[in-house]
């Protein structure tokens, strides 16, 4: 197969010098003109006055902020599966099916050809920040391994598909590209995730695999089945050519551990993505902890919200031109598939300017406080990881919820449900004290709250055999794909569902 790195890197030598000319704010307010100017005449565009609007401001006072359910209920719902000149000219030819993280209800997203397309040119940019760190690369001499879910597609209507975003993105990929992606049709097709790993393990082996692509707890499942048909051996031996690990969809920070022990002596990077079912937001052009470089010229128009102010009447709403460093906000995307003002759920907090870089945060609904204490999903992560550290150990996932009073004690508290693979006997108190020093450390409100353990209770922990979130996910029908484990879970029922199947499987 012909090397095409070389004209990858002289795409790349050409996108990162326009780039660096790049203006931050003239970007942004150019994008949010042109999806203006696009959609004017449709239902939602003539609704909201789209052919008046001249500067950002006044487009913040004319479309007020919507959630999913506030699109599919004013919106979508009466017109679905054929939204045609709804929110966005022409016909919409896909809808993303995702489950919400935090409530589990399966979503339709919108997704046009021209969101297709910027997805495609996020996915360049990628390769371009891998290619520039990377002189000597050779990462389109071999196969791009895309460890998604399955690309079958459901047809709702004539002309309108419905499906996993992976499966939107085998429909659509150029066919230069398809011959170097793995695995083949017949394979990526697989519904069933223990099916699908068990025969994409051997089948990659065949493969000359140069990256690999996915969800961080779903890659380290698939990295587990090739250990057991290469044991003792490492991904740099098993993939000799492998030089790029793209992750994204979850935090990072529980699984670092367990991706440096798969990678050491290989000579790949990691590097993280913002890759929503939405649109593409952001590419890590840094090392890993360094931010992620939004995308501001690619289709999409941002703000940003603080949080608690999502339920006021008027928020404020700030957009890039003077959105502040540190801050921490929720995410509002405007895109080229007509979501407008859109609250895509997600936290993020802006570490630089110049130009923009974002941390991801978490969720939305990741917030944990029953006293105060405001711990993010960020706080969350880093804390899990550090008690796993002080203790050896490596996290294969992990879920948190908040616990009221009870009888007898007064305090509430916090339940984390964590899956380690130990080998230590019992560790569970020593892991719920390193925890508690984790997040006292790291939230000076957790800190203030716990002091004399007046106002919080020591954290519990409750620890799962091996492979229990994967079963409990399966169980759910929930598998693989872009499934991911509630890093919080409000649903009583919910964690009690998931404390009873861990109790089945012997955990402690």
């Amino acid at each position: 197969m012909l090397d095409a790195t070389p004209l990858a890197r002289a795409y790349a030598r050409w996108r990162l010098f326009s780039l660096r000319r790049l203006d931050p704010a003239a970007a942004q307010e150019a994008a949010l003109e042109a999806l203006l100017k696009r959609a004017q005449d449709t239902r939602f565009g003539r609704a909201h006055g789209f052919a008046e609007i001249r500067h950002v401001a006044e487009y913040q006072r004319r479309v007020p902020l919507r959630t999913w359910e506030d699109f599919w209920r004013e919106w979508w719902a009466g017109h679905f599966p054929r939204l045609e000149h709804v929110s966005w000219p022409g016909l919409i030819p896909y809808f993303a099916e995702t489950s919400g993280t935090t409530s589990g209800t399966t979503r339709q997203i919108p997704v046009s050809r021209e969101m297709v397309k910027a997805n495609r040119r996020a996915a360049l940019d990628v390769l371009a920040f891998h290619l520039a760190a990377w002189p000597e690369s050779r990462v389109l001499k071999g196969r791009n391994f895309l460890l998604g879910g399955s690309t079958a597609l459901t047809r709702l209507e004539k002309g309108v598909w419905a499906g996993d975003l992976s499966g939107i993105a085998a429909a659509e990929i150029p066919f230069w590209v398809r011959r170097r992606t793995f695995p083949p049709a017949k394979l990526a097709l697989l519904g069933d995730w223990e099916r699908k790993i068990s025969a994409l393990a051997p089948a990659s082996l065949e493969a000359e695999v140069t990256s690999i692509s996915g969800t961080p707890s779903w890659m380290l499942l698939f990295f587990s089945e090739i250990g057991r048909l290469r044991p003792g051996q490492k991904l740099g031996r098993i993939y000799p050519g492998l030089e790029l690990v793209v992750h994204g969809g979850i935090g990072f920070e529980p699984y670092r551990a367990a991706f440096a022990e798969w990678l050491a002596g290989s000579r790949a990077e990691t590097r993280e993505v913002y890759a929503a079912s939405e649109g593409f937001v952001a590419v890590a052009d840094r090392g890993e902890g360094e931010g992620l470089r939004m995308l501001l010229d690619n289709g999409i128009f941002y703000e940003f919200v603080r949080p608690e102010a999502l339920q006021e009447r008027a928020p404020e709403r700030c957009w890039i031109g003077n959105a502040e460093i540190g801050v921490e906000y929720a995410l509002v995307l405007s895109t080229n598939a007509g979501l407008w003002s859109y609250v895509l759920g997600d936290t993020i907090r802006l570490v630089d300017r110049e130009p923009p870089r974002l941390m991801v945060t978490g969720r939305v609904g990741w917030l944990l406080s029953v006293a105060g204490e405001h711990l993010i999903g960020e706080e969350l992560d880093a804390a899990v990881a550090e008690a796993a550290a002080t203790l050896g150990e490596q996290v294969a996932d992990y879920t948190a919820a908040a616990l009221p009073p009870r009888s007898g004690e007064p305090r509430a508290g916090h339940l984390f449900v964590v899956e380690i693979e130990s080998t230590a006997g019992d560790v569970r108190e020593s892991f719920a004290h390193a925890l508690d020093a984790a997040l006292t450390r790291t939230n000076d409100d957790y800190a203030a709250h716990r002091s004399g353990g007046f106002g919080l209770r020591p954290p519990e922990v409750v620890l799962a055999p091996p492979g229990t979130f994967a079963a409990w996910m399966q169980s759910r029908g929930k598998l693989g794909g872009q499934n991911k484990v509630p890093r919080v879970i409000r649903d009583e029922a919910l964690l009690h569902e998931l404390l009873r199947f861990i109790a089945e499987r012997g955990g402690r």
